[in-house]
């Protein structure tokens, strides 16, 4: 794609940056093949290409984002298929992120719209206020129908509540207001590795037991695992929010806790169960590359992240128990397949464990989660959903498998299935407790 900027606007790095992004481009519309929202709606400007466009439009003469282009860039899931797709190799992840910092910079959105983002940004990423907004969800619950009649804010709030009602969802009792202390969690015998567990923030209030799973697996693989005090959410949900400056606060905290870390009593990896925030630490190098303080630490703590599944590919397990040949449909969630290209390998441990594994049609296809999409965006997550239940449904399956919470919670508000955590199933199968879902 041609590109015009002037030299006093790529002297700024991150132009310079997007400008070479938007060079890679050659229009070939690969991408328009696998976008989910272009799929529903087809509009152009509803798929990868598309946005493309609008994003040079507004980089390349300055202007402040429009509502048309706010629109689109809101739209997209940033499932990530469009990379996978693309033949010239157009990072659409770093030109997108880089449009929703320009969007929260220069753009007024509606006052209610603005309302519910500060209120996602100021709850999901602390455990202790998501717990107790959540336990305030489930007694507004009976409200959703209410408030879906009541135009583009009601809808979102009753997608919250849906969202809260998801039935796979740890149920919150105290004990699950009580978060694990820091510490390490040794093997009965020597450890072959040590690694740090992202204790993560969503995930550590809806479902506590894919963290203790994992803990307890590695143990009994010969790994010691710590938690590291001083944690922050990954900075996902911020960034991906558009709000640069707080996210790579987050961002240098866990670099600075992970680095101590590794300096002192050292760590083979970090370990990560919620894919979303995999494809977020995978890439803190990038985020941090111009700070000079922090750009050779980020790049470390990068290398050393790790998807609990990619981690444990690389381990000797013991022969497994007999799971009853249990027929798993296996959902890749986008920022697994997608934004760490992990597909084959989950799948791959489920079926040695003793799995059936099933593929879901259109498996490349989102769900409709990506973090904040299914409140922001409900309807266009609501059908994302159904198609996908639609597709998961063909494979006639006992079980769905996923390794991100954002796609257990979507997933099981609509499906009448037990939707688990890959993490768990493989602790079930070597050894652990069998998941309280399935029968």
């Amino acid at each position: 794609m041609q590109t015009n900027f002037t030299l006093a606007q790529l002297a700024d790095p991150a132009t310079a940056e997007a400008d070479k992004i938007l060079r890679a481009c050659v229009h070939c519309g690969f991408c328009t093949a696998t976008c989910p929202t272009f799929a529903l709606l087809g509009d152009e400007l509803d798929s990868p290409r598309g946005r493309i466009y609008l994003i040079k439009e507004m980089l390349e003469h300055g202007r402040p984002a429009d509502a048309e282009t706010v629109k689109h860039i809101d739209r997209c899931l940033s499932c990530l298929a469009c990379m996978t797709t693309c033949p010239s190799g157009v990072n659409y992840m770093h030109l997108v992120d880089q449009a929703r910092t320009r969007i929260e910079d220069t753009y007024q959105r509606p006052l209610t719209d603005r309302l519910i983002r500060a209120m996602l940004a100021f709850v999901l990423p602390y455990p202790r206020r998501f717990a107790f907004a959540l336990r305030g969800a489930g007694l507004a619950a009976p409200l959703a129908q209410l408030f879906a009649r009541c135009g583009e804010p009601g809808r979102r709030i009753a997608a919250m509540l849906r969202l809260a009602r998801a039935p796979t969802l740890t149920q919150l009792s105290p004990p699950a207001l009580e978060f694990p202390a820091a510490g390490a969690i040794a093997p009965s015998a020597g450890a072959v590795a040590r690694v740090a567990i992202l204790q993560g923030c969503a995930q550590k209030v809806l479902r506590p037991q894919t963290n203790a799973a994992t803990i307890r697996l590695l143990a009994r693989l010969g790994v010691e695992s710590v938690l590291v005090e001083g944690e922050a959410c990954c900075g996902a949900l911020l960034h991906h929010l558009g709000d640069e400056a707080p996210a790579l606060e987050q961002v240098r905290r866990n670099v600075d806790v992970w680095t101590a870390e590794i300096e002192t009593k050292g760590l083979d990896a970090i370990i990560i169960t919620a894919s979303g925030c995999g494809t977020m630490i995978k890439d803190y190098g990038y985020l941090l590359r111009l700070d000079p303080a922090y750009a050779d630490k980020a790049a470390r703590v990068a290398a050393l992240a790790r998807d609990v599944t990619e981690f444990l590919g690389g381990l000797a397990p013991p022969p497994p128990r007999d799971v009853g040949k249990r027929a798993i449909a296996y959902h890749s969630a986008c920022s697994m397949q997608h934004g760490q290209k992990i597909d084959a390998l989950p799948k791959k441990l489920l079926a040695e464990a003793g799995f059936d594994v099933r593929s879901i049609p259109e498996g490349h296809l989102c769900c409709g989660s990506a973090g904040t999409y299914n409140i922001l965006q409900p309807e266009l997550a609501l059908l994302l959903r159904e198609r996908k239940i639609v597709n998961i449904l063909k494979t006639s399956p006992d079980c769905v498998a996923t390794g991100n919470i954002g796609c257990i919670t979507q997933i099981a508000s609509g499906l009448d299935l037990p939707v688990v955590h890959t993490v768990e199933l493989l602790d079930y199968a070597y050894g652990g407790p069998k998941p309280t879902e399935l029968p």
